[in-house]
């Protein structure tokens, strides 16, 4: 028997399972003990000497959480369910093909033709510069920067934005001409993500006069894109745009002009980034600490002197019962506009119940409502869901990592966060099976149903709602 822990649960007998007042509470009391990383709460022994192997199975992975952020000793612990097992598109491996034949621009335009819109983008974002005297290559990204929609709806399967965005890039690499010829067009369209290719399309053609405009765009990722290719380009020749910058409320943009300012010469950089801190620690989001930490390293001050506000310590109020095994399930479904369609999530308590409880009431909070898939790698991950459109902003209170035995295969969902119990709130799913992330980031969830609608996800687009499915019967 290859599990002879889930055998033993099973022969326990139903009135030993943790199901009364008193067990339930031990165990809210053991989880909050592991989520406050308190190795001396009483819980911790009691749940060990616990007649019931569940409960004293929840304490001995509470002990080792708190002990070790890690958890290397998470193999000891019994084997848990696996999720479903999805199999590839049969696109995908077209799209990892790819890489390996940027040089063969035969193959490359071919490959802009493809059914899967992802191939075609990754051939125009991979191709060598070489490409750029294929005259029927550059045709096909020219046709696509000039078919550019003012709109940013797209039909499940196709694109809106994306092929124009894409193409300008790729252009700005391999027909340097031709992508200056249409910069301004892009400089001026309605939706930011176009003006953020084209600011990344301006500092590949080293338009520095551009650059300095898209700094003063009034959305923050491409103020970013700016910032950060000025910094390459002329370092602290542009600090005037750097401390601009800095009055903003974006939280990337603000980080990447705190970068740009580090050891400027200007007298009055340390001060302004000193007081900019101060304002972004009265903001009391957690998240937010790489923006607070780039602003102290501007004024000149240790990372240690960040003020992060107070971790949340209270109890979700399905933690328990998820614990215990509670199904939950969450249907995602996205915008007309984003091709539409739904996919439903199962919370994975048994392996992460604090995380799960807490996300569970942001979705009844309607805290994903609108919310936005910001980064899509598609043979890694899609990442976002939440209100912000960064790596760099979410949810005000830190959730605490959960780590356990279940590896990222693909489908699940997992924790982002910026170092060890720092989760942001912003999921990550697992578009391929991705095992190194199993030290680091917490499966909170599993893609149950509509792994489809997962894969065909796009940069940009936008979660509808999010609802707790109702209990099956």
């Amino acid at each position: 028997m290859k599990n002879p822990w889930i055998l033993l649960l099973l022969l326990v007998p139903m009135s030993a399972r943790a199901q009364t007042r008193a067990d339930s509470v031990l165990i809210g009391r053991v989880l909050v003990a592991e989520d406050r990383r308190d190795s001396t709460d009483a819980s911790l022994a009691e749940g060990l000497r616990h007649d019931d192997p569940r409960v004293r199975l929840i304490a001995r992975r509470a002990v080792w959480r708190i002990r070790d952020p890690l958890f290397v000793a998470r193999d000891s612990l019994p084997p848990a369910s696996p999720p479903p097992a999805w199999p590839e598109p049969a696109w995908r491996l077209r799209y990892r093909a790819l890489a390996a034949r940027r040089t063969d621009c035969e193959a490359m335009r071919a490959a802009l033709a493809d059914s899967a819109w992802q191939v075609r983008l990754r051939a125009a974002g991979v191709s060598d510069a070489r490409c750029g005297a294929d005259s029927a290559f550059v045709r096909v990204l020219t046709g696509w920067v000039d078919a550019l929609p003012r709109g940013a709806a797209r039909r499940a399967g196709g694109v809106s934005w994306h092929a124009g965005a894409h193409a300008q890039l790729a252009l700005a690499r391999i027909a340097p001409a031709q992508a200056r010829a249409r910069l301004g067009r892009l400089a001026t369209h309605p939706d930011w993500h176009v003006r953020l290719y084209a600011a990344r399309a301006a500092a590949v053609l080293n338009d520095t006069p551009r650059l300095h405009t898209f700094a003063r765009d009034r959305d923050g990722n491409v103020q970013e894109a700016a910032i950060d290719a000025l910094a390459k380009l002329v370092g602290h020749a542009a600090d005037d745009v750097y401390l601009r910058a800095l009055q903003g409320d974006s939280a990337q943009a603000v980080r990447a002009a705190a970068i740009a300012l580090k050891g400027s010469p200007l007298p009055t950089a340390r001060a302004a980034a000193n007081a900019v801190f101060e304002r972004w620690v009265r903001r009391a989001n957690a998240s937010e600490k790489d923006v607070r930490v780039a602003l102290l390293e501007a004024a000149g001050r240790p990372a240690s002197d960040d003020r992060p506000p107070p971790l949340r310590t209270d109890l979700p109020l399905d933690a328990v019962a998820l614990a215990l095994g509670k199904e939950a399930r969450v249907r995602v479904t996205m915008s007309p506009a984003a091709g539409g369609g739904s996919f439903v999530v199962r919370m994975r308590g048994d392996l992460a119940p604090v995380m799960s409880a807490r996300i569970l009431a942001l979705v009844r909070a309607r805290y994903y409502d609108g919310g936005n898939w910001h980064r899509v790698e598609p043979d890694f991950v899609i990442q976002g869901a939440g209100p912000g459109t960064n790596e760099y902003v979410g949810y005000a209170h830190y959730l605490r990592d959960e780590l356990a035995t279940v590896a990222h295969p693909r489908g699940t969902v997992g924790m982002s966060t910026r170092a060890h119990d720092t989760g942001d709130a912003q999921w990550f799913i697992n578009l391929k099976a991705n095992p190194t992330l199993v030290r680091d980031y917490t499966v909170f969830a599993e893609v149950v149903e509509g792994i489809g609608v997962v894969d065909g996800i796009m940069e940009g687009d936008v979660v509808a709602t999010m609802r707790v499915e109702p209990p099956a019967r």
